[in-house]
């Protein structure tokens, strides 16, 4: 329409029976716009619960070891961290160290070698294994 006065562009948009929208404030002169603002709400509001519905949240699972965890146990930790994997989520394994097993972290971290050798097909390593305190902690997410 051009530029007009702000009563000739309330004229026009009640004329039509549409609302006079301000799109840009900030320009010289400001832009505005003629329309059903409340449809233009509606259909903002269907695009975010359509982008959102699209999402997918990951959330990172956490398995706990021990260093004298028996080979068995280990198996059924596997399965479970392979589940997780499936289900598109990031795992945390801890290799807890108890008392004086903190002596042994070498155990600990050959126990996470192996189960880094074991995923390797199926996985992606973000963070190797890594001592903070009293726990040894590795991080992996599914293939892409």
């Amino acid at each position: 329409m051009g530029v007009i006065t702000l009563t000739e562009a309330l004229a026009e948009a009640a004329k039509a029976g549409l609302d006079l929208v301000e799109v840009s404030p900030t320009a010289t002169p400001p832009v505005c716009r003629i329309m059903d603002y409340g449809k233009f709400r509606y259909q903002q509001s269907k695009k975010v619960q359509v982008s959102k519905k699209s999402q997918t949240v990951i959330q990172v699972k956490e398995i706990r070891l021990r260093p004298k965890t028996e080979e068995h146990d280990l198996e059924v930790k596997i399965k479970h961290i392979r589940k997780f994997l499936d289900q598109h989520n990031k795992v945390k394994i801890s290799m807890m160290f108890r008392g004086r097993e903190i002596a042994y972290t070498d155990i600990g971290r050959q126990i996470m070698e192996d189960l880094k050798n074991t995923l390797a097909d199926g996985c992606v390593i973000d963070q190797q294994p890594k001592l903070e305190g009293r726990n040894m902690i590795m991080i992996i997410s599914p293939k892409k």
